[in-house]
């Protein structure tokens, strides 16, 4: 697969690029996107970046029947040098096989995509704002696309990396969310697909998330699905906990997915020295160390809002109410460290970010 090329269609009709202030996230796309397919007989064939634009499938494309799709979500961000910097790229590369691997998609050349992925982003450099806080979000995906109704793994696949300007995702600065603790819903269950980055998953979370919304909630906290008992995740966001000086978080347990954020941010606290767990938490725990006036901080990780922090859980009615409802001074850190380094703004001591040329 190295040895392909990638054939590149230019776009004949530009679009207008949006002011940065009107941007909001996944409304607005960029003039190309990359394309690439699969069938048993070639693997993974015709690798080609062309002008952004609908795909046509039959209807029995066993996408639309069976759910068997995977994606991921990443960001380029332009630094006041004018270099475009994207964060952890390997990182998606490598969930993306490990979701694949899950759903019965066939493995790609990671290097290969990441590869193509630059081109794509280098191609449609003008649509990287510029603004505060804002950037440019990026949708690898792959759909199965063989016609057959029959309960099996696709034989052919379509992998598809499009590209979206973004506005900041706290217009008015981070502030904490109210967060409902449900127990009637599950996200995911150990064995099943909550380690994988799949549709399936958020199409499950959608009635929780309607139900929070219309108490006044931001989002859900998520509970294991066996005895509804032990914290999972926060929305579609990895989740943290700081208690008493120490910070803990739920391990991957086969039904937690490996957030990147949530990786970069467990070394950051290692790096600056805070006491930091990946352990099972119940609700029971944080609870008590509520009550005990323990629980400094929550806040959740993910790539569309780096840190989400939380001002308040409601678990059966009891409103744990976290911090006077103010961001945390550690949340806050975590956040101005991660987005400056996401942005060029400041030294890259870990080696993260990888430069778009």
């Amino acid at each position: 697969m190295e040895n392909q090329q990638i054939q590149i269609t230019h776009s004949q009709s530009r679009k207008a690029k949006p002011a940065s202030d009107q941007l909001e996230f996944g409304r607005i796309f960029t003039d190309h996107m990359f394309m690439m397919d699969y069938s048993e007989e070639k693997g993974w064939y015709e690798p080609r970046i062309v002008p952004y634009q609908p795909i046509t499938l039959d209807p029995a494309a066993m996408i639309f029947h069976y759910g068997q799709t995977v994606f991921e979500g990443l960001k380029a961000y332009r630094t006041k040098e004018d270099k475009v910097l994207l964060f952890r790229p390997e990182k998606n590369m490598e969930r993306l096989n490990l979701s694949n691997e899950r759903l019965c998609i066939p493995q790609i050349d990671e290097d290969f995509v990441l590869n193509a992925l630059k081109q794509l982003v280098n191609l449609d450099k003008d649509w990287v704002p510029s603004a505060e806080g804002t950037s440019l979000y990026i949708r690898p995906f792959i759909i199965s696309t063989e016609p057959y109704l029959g309960v099996a793994a696709s034989k052919s696949y379509k992998l598809m990396i499009i590209l979206s300007p973004v506005g900041s995702y706290y217009k008015e600065g981070i502030h904490p969310v109210k967060i409902f603790v449900e127990r009637e819903f599950v996200r995911a269950v150990e064995g099943g697909t909550g380690k994988a980055k799949t549709a399936g998953n958020y199409a499950a979370s959608l009635k929780a998330q309607e139900v929070s919304e219309k108490q006044g909630y931001s989002q859900v906290l998520w509970l294991d699905g066996i005895e509804k008992r032990y914290i999972e995740e926060v929305g579609s966001m990895n989740i943290f906990f700081k208690i008493n000086g120490k910070v803990v978080t739920p391990e991957l347990n086969g039904s937690i997915l490996a957030g990147v954020t949530r990786d970069s941010v467990i070394n950051l606290l290692k790096y600056w020295g805070v006491p930091v767990q990946e352990r099972r938490i119940s609700i029971d725990e944080i609870y008590d160390s509520f009550k005990n006036g323990e629980l400094e901080e929550v806040f959740g990780t993910g790539t569309a809002a780096v840190i989400s922090p939380v001002g308040e859980l409601n678990w059966e009615g009891e409103k744990m109410v976290i911090n006077n409802g103010k961001t945390g001074s550690l949340s806050q850190k975590i956040y101005d460290t991660l987005t400056s380094i996401q942005n060029g703004l400041e030294p890259d001591l870990f080696d993260w970010t990888v430069e778009v040329k």
